[in-house]
């Protein structure tokens, strides 16, 4: 008879983290996948049993719930670099020397060495041991919260093993291994869904899922490379002694990196790492080479936002040689017309390749790409492949260069190309097929027709069943409509019809803006609006009147105008104002009134009480000001709202006078109570 104790139940989680941190980081398990899943299965039963709340640093707490609009901003207390590149052994070469003359000494330098993944920068940030939060790098200072997301990968630890720092920001790469991204497309193409074009891609689509159950399910990875905020402890000498730090900790490091000395020795590793690269596990496209001791680093120093102390020697595109059949043309979710080259089939870094991307009409020209020439092709990035150059000598006779179409091959719309910029569109906006998905997401967005509950997933489904043709066509389907659909039951049928109700009391601005016309957002569909104070007269405007309203360029009054000249776009139109969407009238404005904020600059920075960031950006800009991304002398103003960083600081530092929300809104307020 078994007489040993049941373990307790933070017993039973220790025993689930110690087999994590020896899959994970030790890449040494030692219990079977089934084994391990019972005792998940058990530590959920007893959580279920037990009056004790459940930490949520529990192994069991990986998946929350889901989120409910668009994902938050995160302001990285340390900014997250980028690196600067080199492609070829000269230009290593010169960046290794730089580093000696910026260090005064000739002798070898001390190197890390790892692989360059081709993922997803990320920082999490670790409280007293405990995951507190995850973002994106977005540009450097902020970046998406995605710590909902972030959550769900098993390879990164909720709890920190050890003796952990008071505060420990971890940055690293997350990434989708070859086996999952094949597994994922495997999946979606049994169920006639789309499939991604690569791993990186994938795994970004994965982060950005507003059902983090969703992101759980696509085996994401990640592996550690630098750091944020510290506090509580204090670096080690060397940055390879740091990542075995992260190791104690639990958190996964490369087994591929590793300290070397000297240029011959980088030179080798990264000939040693390109023959390996098509056997791992992951993908990467190049090698990492740091200085591996932190006070050389702190002497080299930063230049921009990239570090001198560190470089990313890029390995070179593959290029295959193959023969240009016909150049067709693709029509894009916001209209763009792309030039596409079919190709015969060929292999190209391990992949058969049968079509790739001219860019648009002028790039073909420029390399006079014809149907029927040999061409070089190569994986642009190790991704996208494209047409490098045209051997002419091997050219056939009686070729004929390309001609971009007039109309657009899906709706037949006039194909526009404005003046001075290089992607054609087609124009047919609400009416085209190829645009219609993407139209319609936008027509029920936030800030368009702000419909509650109307995902995706639900238009894509519409569509697909050829439902909804347009727009006007969503306020025509049933109750039983919708709860036909799958996993829709009959209650949230009944909150779509109800949300569609809601959502015909609009605003004019937002209804400009919910059509999607090319360049027209929230901020310029205000001025339309305020300009023509009805809808009526903003149809019947031409260009040469629309490029009299202030703000509204040549390029986007071309748009407009062709918007409004098509008779499809104005037949949906008529039918959303039948399906009963209206507005209260316009009240007239000064155009003579000043603007209270006119040649001010104003960065945001913060979470406010009640607008969000766009919302802001668009009364600041209606109000004159210039909104900027980060703070300097030329900084009139900071917006600030919670948990302001370090834009807030700066500007302290500076003297840039700190604003509120409820200063704006009285702002707001004045002027549009102004005669």
């Amino acid at each position: 008879m078994n007489t040993a104790a049941e373990p307790t139940l933070n017993e039973l989680r220790e025993q689930i983290r110690a087999h994590d941190y020896r899959y994970y980081v030790l890449d040494e398990p030692s219990i079977a996948d089934v084994e391990y899943d019972a005792l998940m299965n058990e530590l959920r039963r007893r959580e279920a049993q037990s009056s004790e709340p459940i930490p949520v640093d529990s192994p069991t707490q990986r998946v929350g719930g889901k989120a409910d609009g668009a994902f938050a901003s995160i302001t990285h207390t340390v900014p997250m670099l980028s690196l600067d590149n080199v492609f070829s052994e000269e230009a290593f070469r010169e960046f290794y020397q730089r580093l000696q003359n910026r260090l005064n000494q000739n002798e070898t330098l001390a190197l890390s060495a790892e692989p360059k993944f081709d993922g997803l920068a990320m920082s999490l940030r670790y409280e007293r041991g405990v995951l507190v939060s995850a973002a994106t790098r977005g540009d450097g200072s902020e970046g998406e919260d995605v710590t909902a997301n972030v959550r769900t990968i098993s390879a990164i630890p909720l709890r920190l093993r050890g003796d952990a720092p008071e505060v420990l920001e971890v940055r690293g790469e997350i990434y989708m291994p070859h086996a999952a991204f094949e597994a994922l497309n495997d999946h979606a193409l049994a169920n006639d869904q789309k499939t991604f074009a690569n791993p990186r891609n994938a795994a970004a689509g994965s982060l950005r899922q507003l059902d983090p159950s969703v992101t759980a399910k696509r085996q994401l990875a990640f592996f550690a490379y630098g750091h944020g905020e510290l506090q509580g402890v204090d670096l080690p000498a060397t940055y390879s002694e740091w990542l075995e730090r992260y190791r104690e900790w639990g958190i996964p490091v490369c087994p591929l990196q590793t300290p070397i000395d000297g240029l011959q020795a980088a030179q080798d590793y990264y000939a040693k790492l390109g023959e390996q690269r098509a056997m791992l596990p992951y993908d990467i496209d190049g090698v990492v080479f740091k200085l591996n001791r932190y006070d050389q680093q702190a002497q080299a120093g930063f230049v921009s936002r990239a570090p001198r102390w560190a470089i990313a020697w890029k390995f070179p595109a593959v290029e295959k040689t193959t023969v240009v059949e016909a150049i067709d043309v693709q029509v894009g979710r916001t209209g763009a017309i792309t030039p596409v080259a079919r190709l015969q089939a060929v292999e190209v870094g391990g992949v058969t390749v049968t079509n790739a991307t001219l860019h648009n009409a002028d790039e073909v020209a420029r390399k006079d790409v014809r149907a029927g020439d040999t061409v070089f092709v190569r994986r642009a990035g190790d991704v996208i492949p494209e047409v490098v150059k045209v051997v002419l000598e091997a050219r056939p006779d009686g070729t004929q260069p390309f001609v971009m179409p007039s109309a657009c091959p899906v709706c037949e719309a006039e194909v526009i190309k404005p003046e001075g910029e290089a992607v054609a569109r087609c124009s047919g906006g609400l009416h085209c097929s190829a645009q219609r998905v993407q139209a319609i997401i936008h027509f029920a967005s936030r800030q368009a027709l702000d419909i509650q509950g109307l995902g995706d997933k639900l238009i894509e489904a519409v569509v697909s069943r050829d439902w909804v043709h347009s727009p006007a066509d969503l306020f025509t389907l049933s109750v039983d409509d919708w709860a036909s659909l799958p996993r829709m039951a009959e209650k949230s049928a009944q909150n779509v019809i109800d949300a569609l109700s809601e959502a015909k009391q609009t605003t004019l601005p937002r209804f400009i803006y919910a059509l999607g016309i090319r360049e027209v957002g929230i901020v310029s569909a205000k001025l339309l609006a305020n300009h023509f104070h009805s809808l009526d007269a903003l149809l019947a405007a031409d260009e040469t009147i629309l490029q009299n309203v202030d703000g509204i360029g040549p390029v986007m009054a071309s748009y407009i105008a062709h918007f409004f000249t098509d008779q499809e776009n104005i037949t949906v139109i008529n039918a959303l104002l039948d399906a009963g969407i209206h507005w209260p009238a316009m009240p007239e404005v000064n155009d003579n009134q000043p603007l209270p904020l006119a040649g001010k600059t104003v960065v945001l920075t913060g979470t406010l009480p009640s607008l969000t960031r766009d919302e802001a950006k668009a009364m600041l800009e209606r109000l004159g000001a210039k909104v900027s991304g980060s703070v300097s002398g030329k900084t009139d103003y900071l917006l600030a709202g919670d948990a302001a960083g370090s834009k807030l600081t700066k500007a302290q530092k500076l003297g840039v006078q700190v604003i509120d929300q409820a200063l704006l809104q009285q702002w707001m307020d004045d002027y549009d109570s102004m005669d």
